[in-house]
C-alpha cells in the first residue's frame, strides 16, 4: 500500500472527543437534571447493547412523523405510500393479536398467566424444580403457517396540508393542550409535535394518567420520563410505581431492537430493569406482559439458532436416558420477552419463507431449458440457475463481482418466460445493480432488445415494490404480479421488511436473498441473511468470483480475518497518518479536494467520505461542514443548506436517499434525489436532512463510489469491528484514501471484533415447519 504524499506524521494524541456519536437519540433537553445541554446520550445498559455508531438515520433518530417527504405533486409521494403499507401491516398486526388470545402451541407465546411464567422462571433459576418438569416438551408441531395476507396496491393518499408536506399533523387544539402539560411538566416544548402525534387527541388526558407514558417519544430517557412524573404527581411519583416498571421495560426492549434484537433473555431483562432503579423487576415485566405490551416464549437450547443441549426424544421428553443425555437430565430452555411487533414479524417471516420452501416452483419451462439456461451461464452462476430450478427459496453469497451471477440468473430467468424482478433495500444497491443490467439507472422507460433480457427497469427497492411505487404492482389477489424476485445487499433486510416480502410473494414464486455476509447486518432489529444461513433451510449458492484488483485483495483478507500489506502500484491504496482528530478533518478535505482528482482523476462529487459516526471532533458533522466550506460555500440561509449542497436525506429510520439541494422556499428544501425531486417541509429538514459529502458505513451501504476516503481518527477505537471496516473499504471501486489515526486498533478490530451478537428466533421458528438441508 501507497502513501499520499506528504504524509503527516504518525505519532497520535489522545483523543480529543468522547467517541463517535450513538444512533437512536438526537440532542433533545432534558426535563430534570441532565447534560449541561440538555442533550442526553444514548443508554448504554445491558439490555440491547445500542445500536452501532453507524446509524444510518439522517440524525440517529426519526421522529414518528418523519416518515412522510413531499415528492412532485404529480404523483403519491414514497413516504405517503409506505404509511399506507404501514396501516395494513398494523391491522395484520391485530388479526394476529385476535388469534393468540388463546393458549398457544410450545414454541411460540407461553400459555398461562404472565404471573405463571414468572413464577416457573423462578423456580426453574433456584433449582427447586428442574425445566422439563415446569415447561414441559415443546410439542413437535407448532400451527400452520397462515395464508398470507394480500395487501392492495395503494390507490390514493391520505390527505395532505402543503404539496407534499405528507399528512395532516395533529389538529391546533390537541398541540395546545400537549404544550400546556408538557410545560406544567418541565418538559420542553419541542417534544410538542411527537407527543401530540403519538398519543393522539387523548394526549393530555393519557399523559395526566400517566406521566411516563413520555418515555415512549423517540429521544426522551428513563431519568427525564421520571422528573417529568415528579413534577406532575409529586408524593405520589416513586419508584415502585406500576406505570414506570412497565415504561421502563418497555424502553428497555425498544432499546434492545435499535441495537438488532427482536427479542431479550428474561434474565437479561430483570438485571437491567434493577440496574433501571425498577425495585420489582419482575413484577414489571409481569405488568408488561398482562397489558399486552409485550410477549413472552420459550425456546428450546438445543434448537437451531440457540445455546446446545441435550436432545429430548420420546413423547413425553422428561428426560432421563432416552432424553440423550445422563439420566435426570433435563432438556433446558431460555424464556425471551419480545415487542409486539417484532415478534410477530419474525413469526410472519418464518411463516411465509417456510411456505415458499415447502411449495412446489411455478413450473415455467421444461428442466430441459433450465439445464440449457445453466449450460449457458459461466462459473457458479449456473449453479445458481439450477438451485432456482427447483427450490422456492436460495441464498447467494459473494461480494461485488458475485453481483454478476444474479444478473444471469435475471437474463436466464426472462428467456425462459418468467416475470423476474430485483430488488435492492436502498436506491444505492438499486442503481448499482441497475447498472449491471443496463440502460439508464432508475429509468422507468428504459427498454432493449428482448434477446438482451431484463433492464434497468427490472431493478427497483424494497420499498417501491412494496408500495406499489415501482415494479409490478400487484395481482387480483393482492400478491405481487411476478414469478422470480431477487433481493440483492439481503443482510440489510430487517425481520419487517422481510416479513412484508415474504407475505407478499404469490404461492410458486422464487425468492432469491443475495448478499455478502461480511458486511455490517441491518439498522433495524434481526439478521435475517445471517439467520438464514446458519438455519440451512434451502439452497446456498457461494459464488466463486473473486472481487479484482488490489482493492478486491485487501477486502478479501478483511473479511477472513486478516489486514495484509497490499500491492498497490496505481495508488489504488493509500494511508494517510494522522495524529490528532483535527488533522484528521483537514487532511480529508486535502484529500477530496485537491489529492485524489488530481493524482487519481476522479472529482470531488465522485469522491465519498466515510467516518464511524455522527459526533465527535471528526464525525459526519464536522467532516460536512469542512467539506461545504472547502467545495460549496454558502450562507446556509435555509437550515444551514445552500442549493447545490450535497446532502442525505432519511423519509424513515434507515432508508437513505442521496441527493443534492435544487432551491429552497415557502414549501419547503427541494431536493434532487434518485428517482425524481423530494420538497422536505420547512419543520423536518432538521431532523430528516444532512449534509452528504461524510457518511456513516451504514448510511453507505448498497453504495458504490469510484473513490473512497475512511476517516478512522483516534476516538473511534470503539467502533470498530470487521464488519465495519470490511463494508466501509469495499465502497470504494477505484480508489481507497484511509486517514489513520487509530495504530494497532485497526489490525486488531480486523483479527478480534465480529459482528455483536443479536438475539433472533428466526431459526428457531423455522426448524419446526422446514427440514434442514445438507
Amino acid at each position: 500500500m501507497s502513501t499520499e504524499p506528504e504524509p503527516a506524521s504518525k505519532d497520535t494524541t489522545d483523543a480529543v472527543d468522547p467517541g463517535p456519536e450513538t444512533p437512536g437519540t438526537a440532542p433533545a433537553p432534558a426535563p430534570d437534571a441532565g447534560d449541561a445541554d440538555g442533550t442526553a446520550a444514548p443508554d448504554t445498559g445491558d439490555a440491547g447493547e445500542t445500536a452501532a455508531p453507524d446509524s444510518a438515520s439522517a440524525d440517529g433518530t426519526a421522529a414518528p412523523d418523519s416518515a412522510g417527504a413531499g415528492e412532485t405533486a404529480a404523483q403519491v409521494s414514497e413516504g405517503e405510500a409506505e404509511l399506507a403499507a404501514q396501516r395494513v401491516e398494523r391491522e395484520r398486526i391485530e388479526r394476529r393479536k385476535a388469534e393468540k388470545q388463546g393458549p398457544i402451541d410450545a414454541g411460540g407465546k407461553l400459555s398461562g398467566t404472565a404471573a405463571d411464567l414468572l413464577a416457573a422462571v423462578r423456580a426453574v433459576e433456584s433449582g427447586e424444580k428442574p425445566a422439563a418438569a415446569v415447561f414441559g416438551t415443546p410439542e413437535p408441531a407448532r400451527r400452520p403457517a397462515p395464508e398470507p395476507v394480500r395487501r392492495p396496491r395503494p390507490e390514493a393518499a391520505e390527505p395532505t396540508g402543503a404539496a407534499g408536506a405528507g399528512p395532516v399533523g395533529p389538529a391546533p387544539r390537541t398541540m395546545e393542550s400537549v404544550r400546556r402539560v408538557l410545560a406544567e411538566g418541565g418538559a420542553p416544548e419541542a417534544l410538542a409535535p411527537r407527543t401530540a402525534a403519538l398519543l393522539g387527541e387523548g394526549a393530555e388526558d393519557a399523559l395526566r394518567a400517566d406521566p411516563w407514558q413520555l418515555l415512549r417519544v423517540a429521544t426522551v430517557r428513563p431519568e427525564q420520563a421520571d422528573g417529568f412524573a415528579r413534577a406532575l404527581l409529586g408524593a405520589e411519583c416513586g419508584p415502585d410505581d406500576e406505570r414506570r416498571g412497565r415504561a421502563v421495560t418497555v424502553w428497555l426492549l425498544e432499546q434492545a431492537a435499535l441495537a438488532g434484537h427482536t427479542a431479550l433473555e428474561l434474565p437479561r431483562l430483570t438485571a437491567t430493569l434493577a440496574q433501571r432503579g425498577v425495585p420489582d423487576p419482575d413484577a414489571a415485566v409481569q405488568s408488561t406482559l398482562a397489558e399486552g405490551e409485550a410477549l413472552a416464549f420459550q425456546d428450546a437450547l438445543d434448537e437451531p439458532g440457540a445455546r446446545p443441549g441435550p436432545p429430548a426424544d420420546g413423547p413425553e421428553g422428561t428426560g432421563g436416558e432416552d432424553a440423550g443425555g445422563a439420566e435426570g437430565e433435563e432438556r433446558p430452555v431460555r424464556v425471551l420477552i419480545g415487542l409486539e411487533r417484532y415478534a410477530l414479524a419474525e413469526e410472519s417471516l418464518a411463516d411465509g419463507l417456510a411456505r415458499l420452501v415447502n411449495s412446489a416452483p411455478k413450473q415455467d419451462g421444461s428442466a430441459a431449458d433450465w439445464e440449457q439456461a445453466a449450460a449457458s451461464a459461466p462459473g457458479s452462476a449456473a449453479d445458481l440457475i439450477r438451485a432456482v430450478a427447483g427450490h422456492g427459496l436460495v441464498l447467494h453469497t459473494g461480494g461485488e463481482a458475485s453481483l454478476a451471477e444474479p444478473v444471469a440468473l435475471l437474463r436466464a430467468a426472462h428467456a425462459l418466460g418468467l416475470r423476474a424482478w430485483a430488488a435492492a433495500p436502498g436506491p444505492l444497491g438499486r442503481d448499482r445493480f441497475a447498472a449491471l443490467l443496463g440502460g439508464p439507472p432508475s429509468d422507468p422507460d428504459a427498454s432493449g432488445p428482448a434477446a438482451s433480457g431484463p433492464d434497468a427497469s427490472a431493478a427497483v427497492t424494497v420499498t417501491g415494490l412494496l408500495t406499489g411505487t415501482e415494479g409490478p404492482g400487484r395481482d387480483a389477489d393482492g400478491a405481487l404480479d411476478l414469478d422470480l424476485l431477487v433481493v440483492v445487499d439481503a443482510p440489510q433486510l430487517d425481520v419487517e421488511a422481510g416479513a412484508l416480502l415474504a407475505e407478499s410473494l404469490p404461492d410458486g414464486a422464487r425468492l432469491v436473498l443475495a448478499g455478502d455476509p461480511a458486511v455490517l447486518w441491518s439498522v433495524g432489529p434481526g439478521r435475517v441473511f445471517a439467520d438464514l444461513l446458519a438455519a440451512r433451510v434451502c439452497p446456498q449458492i457461494a459464488s466463486r468470483r473473486p472481487d479484482p484488483g488490489p482493492l478486491g485483495e485487501l477486502v478479501s483478507g478483511i473479511g477472513i480475518g486478516e489486514l495484509g500489506q497490499v500491492e498497490a502500484p496505481g495508488k489504488e491504496i493509500v494511508i494517510v497518518p494522522v495524529r490528532d482528530a483535527g488533522e484528521a478533518v483537514h487532511r480529508t478535505v486535502q484529500l477530496v479536494a485537491d489529492s485524489v482528482p488530481r493524482a487519481i482523476g476522479v472529482p470531488a462529487e465522485e469522491t465519498q467520505v466515510i467516518t464511524p459516526g455522527h459526533g465527535g471532533a471528526a464525525g459526519t458533522r464536522a467532516l460536512n461542514a469542512a467539506l461545504k466550506e472547502r467545495l460549496n460555500p454558502g450562507p446556509g440561509r435555509f437550515g444551514g443548506f445552500d442549493p447545490g449542497d450535497r446532502v442525505v436525506h432519511t423519509p424513515a429510520p434507515g432508508r437513505v436517499l442521496p441527493g443534492r439541494v435544487v432551491k429552497a422556499d415557502a414549501e419547503g428544501l427541494h431536493l434532487s434525489c434518485t428517482g425524481g425531486t423530494v420538497i422536505v417541509p420547512r419543520d423536518r429538514v432538521d431532523g430528516s436532512v444532512r449534509h452528504g459529502w461524510a457518511l456513516t458505513a451504514h448510511q453507505a451501504l448498497g453504495g458504490r463510489w469510484p473513490a473512497v476516503v475512511v476517516v478512522l481518527p483516534g476516538d473511534a477505537v470503539q467502533a470498530l469491528s470487521r464488519p465495519w471496516i470490511y463494508t466501509a473499504f469495499g465502497r470504494a471501486a477505484r480508489h481507497l484514501s484511509v486517514v489513520h489515526g487509530v495504530d494497532q486498533a485497526l489490525p486488531r478490530a480486523v483479527a478480534e471484533i465480529p459482528a455483536k451478537p443479536r438475539t433472533t428466533r428466526l431459526p428457531v421458528l423455522l426448524a419446526p415447519q422446514v427440514p434442514v438441508t445438507g
